[in-house]
């Protein structure tokens, strides 16, 4: 195998990353999910949900819909796999009765900057179903008129009517699950769709007025080539989306069983996994994307790709954005949000969620209550992941503290670091520089005081490359 050298001076060999590359949080939030805890509870968060309500601020809100016709081998999301979809009707009943208990609990807080329908498949409901859902959304929140309102779409279920009735109620934003154009590779993964499909979908979405097509693939999947990655890289950069994100593909079998159906044998690992990024990337930055955060890619007119070099870039449960609300409300199965300095996360199955919203209850599992440390950590750890900086003298002038006698640990930790390359150590500033980029989780893992408490006795993370 070769060694690869991403426009950076230093080479990733794979003794590096045997180093490097372990299991570790992708920090969609801090701390991780892995320290909710049932104490958190429904009292928990309506005291959560009542301390919003005094704030002065948009929100952003997440509905899962959490059914898909079927499994795609690789998935670790929480879904419901019924090709029945009067199954899946009673699932937006109890919705609507979450979105009401939430919205009597925020009161007149109701103005909404970002908006995201994600899965699941949201377009596994018939278009005149979301457009009822989005009406009722729009009965008990105010959208701003610059909102961001998104959603996922699977090309291979997703049609014109849906493109045309999303449009009409204000959807903005579309983000195509494509993970590999590689018939093998797809026929592996049992997720087969068309170049043809996808085009046609993004062209209609783009006549329609959508603003930004995002598309998002795995690297890491059984039979991935060097060869056949780069020919899907290029496919996807001749539909010409405004983003793309560039997933590595979460083995997590003790989490998934689904996931050991998959050959093996034929995953690319170590050197071979990390080829297929280096040349993605190469590939979307000679195309004229500018890399944006850890795994996202997004053209230089994009919105995300002006806040990051204005060092604004903000990172929730939804990813990427530039709407910084500082809550995010969590709706439908396994759904998480952040309020007023907690997490709270829905319950995971189906009828444990029915039943919550059929007898007038909040349908929470679990969630943490952040302490101080916790919110600074997770400011130092986001500026990484999104920005790829931590300005010394702003969190010492957000948090009160003297940064580097608060992170004299860490510091030293983060020596090592500078020699591989990944950052680059200053009097009022530390970068994300070269291999920084690539290997920003390892970075911020640092900074995870929850990591450094304990040692995982069983697998909790994907690994970081």
């Amino acid at each position: 195998m070769s060694e690869h050298t991403p426009s950076s001076s230093h080479t990733v060999s794979a003794e590096l990353l045997q180093r490097y590359d372990k299991p570790g949080p992708r920090y969609t939030s801090y701390p991780t999910a892995v320290e909710f805890h049932s104490d958190f509870d429904e009292t928990a968060y309506r005291q959560a949900l009542k301390a919003a309500a005094l704030i002065n601020a948009p929100l952003s809100i997440y509905t899962h819909l959490p059914f898909c016709q079927e499994r795609c081998l690789y998935c670790a999301c929480n879904v419901v796999i019924t090709p029945h979809q009067q199954v899946a009707e009673p699932y937006l009943e109890r919705l609507k009765r979450e979105i009401e208990l939430v919205q009597d609990l925020l009161g007149e807080r109701r103005k909404v900057s970002q908006f995201h329908f994600g899965g699941g498949t949201p377009t596994y409901y018939r278009p005149e179903q979301l457009a009822e859902l989005m009406q009722f959304y729009r009965q008990h929140f105010d959208f701003l008129p610059d909102a961001e309102i998104a959603l996922e779409v699977d090309p291979r279920v997703t049609t014109s009517e849906h493109l045309e009735v999303l449009a009409a109620q204000g959807f903005n934003r579309l983000s195509l699950g494509v993970q590999d154009f590689d018939p093998l590779v797809q026929e592996t993964v049992h997720r087969i769709q068309s170049v043809t499909d996808a085009r046609a979908l993004i062209d209609y979405a783009r006549a329609l007025g959508f603003g930004s097509i995002n598309v998002d693939l795995i690297y890491g999947l059984p039979h991935q080539s060097n060869t056949s990655f780069s020919r899907t890289i290029k496919q996807v950069i001749a539909l010409k989306p405004d983003r793309l994100a560039v997933y590595s593909f979460a083995l997590v079998p003790w989490m998934k069983q689904h996931q050991k159906l998959l050959p093996q044998d034929a995953l690319p690992k170590g050197l071979a996994k990390f080829e297929l990024l280096a040349i993605a990337r190469e590939l979307l930055l000679q195309a004229g994307y500018q890399d944006i955060g850890m795994d996202h890619f997004a053209l230089p007119g994009d919105e995300l790709s002006i806040a990051q070099r204005q060092g604004r870039l903000w990172r929730n449960f939804m990813g990427y954005t530039t709407a910084k609300a500082p809550d995010m409300i969590g709706l439908g199965l396994s759904a998480i949000g952040s309020v007023a300095g907690s997490f709270s996360q829905n319950v995971k199955k189906l009828s444990q969620y029915y039943q919550a919203l059929d007898e007038g209850r909040l349908p929470i599992e679990r969630g943490y209550a952040l302490n101080k440390d916790d919110l600074l950590r997770q400011h130092v750890i986001r500026e990484l992941m999104c920005n790829f900086v931590i300005d010394k003298a702003e969190v010492e002038q957000r948090f009160a503290v003297d940064f580097d006698e608060y992170f004299a640990l860490e510091l030293s930790e983060l020596k090592p670091l500078e020699a591989e390359g990944f950052v680059r150590l200053e009097d009022k500033a530390i970068l994300a520089v070269d291999l920084g980029r690539l290997f920003v989780r390892n970075i911020a893992m640092v900074f995870d005081a929850y990591l450094r408490a304990k040692k995982q006795e069983r697998p909790a993370f994907s690994r970081t490359v």
